[in-house]
């Protein structure tokens, strides 16, 4: 499939093709006052557009004492995308059309059996399943993205030698190569945080805004940033670097091989939280705990998340406690990169109200200038969607930049 700026000549076409994509829905009236072209041209370009099938007439807006103006979309039907999540505890699978709706899902647990071949081959025959419940050929999907865990070697497209994987063999995955080889479309690779904050970019009616932060909570911390509405690369993917930023220089010891002492991650995480838990347990000292899971080792989020909502003091405790250190992190965070609007995903704040409220309190307060500075706090629009849904939106990205 041609990529955008092929199949567009005209440089000024491919401005309003971009115009009319990042507004969603736009007016003639409004091209016409950005793009400051004739009448005619706008017209000329427009019906060009329209002829290549990139963009579709969706009714009129409303009349300021004229003809009401002809409103524009992008044609969501032009072609349809797939996105993979490959983490840490599942794989998710997602069929989108244009405008990033979703038409089809499948769900893996990363399991000592879901090894990279299995999942390569089972992924094959269900996105095959999803194009065909939806009427779709093979060849009107413009390609597949993965957002997985790192790190990464995210232009070779290969994951390189990601921690605490259940299954064995994910190591030099080159996972880019061997599903272009399945599924013939092309494959992009990127790592989970910068895929969700493109999913959450797009997935947003104000894409207008120049500085965002990213930040996944669950098994561990993830994190991205994007200014004018671009993904900020360094070096090497570091992806999962932000847990290790050191919040206690005598704290505690990594969870994780080569990992800082006092790191963040220690304090805020899943992995965590679920070591504490079972530590109370053990004690004695929270009896709904004890009712919920056999032995400690049994006890998993999900249990800690219906005595949180139970108001089981001790459990209570611990996600204040966990709150307070992931607002610090946070404010250390925006002092640094100084964001319009920070996105919250990940399990700890989407799961735990009680959690996100407390978490951004803490960043807020700790926030240099905060008086002058008005950060946002949203949460994930796209939940437990966001890293698929953005890797759908990370192929888009590369048909239409």
């Amino acid at each position: 499939m041609l990529l955008i700026h092929e199949l567009i000549a005209n440089p000024k076409a491919r401005e309003i093709y971009f115009t009319v994509r990042k507004h969603g829905t736009v007016s003639k009236q409004s091209l016409l006052d950005e793009s400051g072209l004739t009448i005619s041209t706008l017209t000329r370009i427009l019906d060009e557009l329209l002829s290549l099938e990139l963009l579709v007439e969706v009714g009129f807006g409303e009349s300021t004492g004229g003809r009401r103006p002809t409103l524009y979309e992008t044609n969501p039907s032009y072609a349809y995308l797939l996105g993979l999540e490959i983490s840490r505890t599942h794989a998710k699978l997602v069929l989108m059309d244009f405008h990033l709706q979703l038409l089809g899902e499948y769900t893996w647990n990363m399991d000592t059996a879901l090894t990279p071949e299995h999942l390569m081959e089972s992924l094959h025959s269900q996105a095959l399943q999803m194009l065909a419940a939806a009427s779709i050929d093979l060849g009107r999907v413009a390609g597949l993205g993965i957002g997985a865990v790192g790190p990464l070697d995210r232009q070779a497209g290969v994951i390189l030698n990601p921690a605490r994987f259940t299954a064995p063999g994910w190591s030099q995955v080159h996972i880019k190569e061997l599903l272009e080889q399945r599924l013939a479309v092309p494959v992009y690779l990127d790592n989970g945080a910068n895929t969700a904050l493109l999913g959450e970019y797009w997935a947003s009616s104000n894409r207008m805004q120049h500085h965002l932060l990213y930040l996944h909570a669950g098994i561990g911390l993830r994190s991205a940033i994007m200014n004018d509405g671009r993904l900020l690369y360094g070096m090497i993917d570091t992806e999962g670097a932000v847990g290790q930023m050191i919040i206690e220089g005598s704290g505690l010891p990594p969870h994780i091989p080569g990992g800082n002492a006092g790191a963040w991650e220690s304090y805020v995480s899943i992995h965590t939280l679920e070591r504490q838990a079972r530590e109370v347990w053990r004690l004695g000292s929270s009896g709904l705990l004890r009712s919920l899971a056999e032995s400690a080792e049994q006890l998993e989020f999900a249990h800690l998340i219906e005595a949180l909502h139970a108001r089981d003091p001790e459990v209570v405790r611990l996600f204040h406690e966990m709150a307070v250190y992931c607002g610090i992190g946070l404010a250390n965070l925006i002092n640094i990169l100084h964001p319009e609007e920070v996105i919250l995903g990940g399990p700890l704040f989407l799961a735990a109200d009680d959690f996100y409220q407390e978490a951004t309190r803490i960043a807020l307060e700790r926030t240099y200038y905060r008086e002058q500075y008005n950060v946002r706090f949203t949460r994930s629009r796209l939940g437990e969607r966001s890293v698929a849904a953005g890797a759908c939106a990370m192929v888009l990205h590369q048909l239409t930049n």
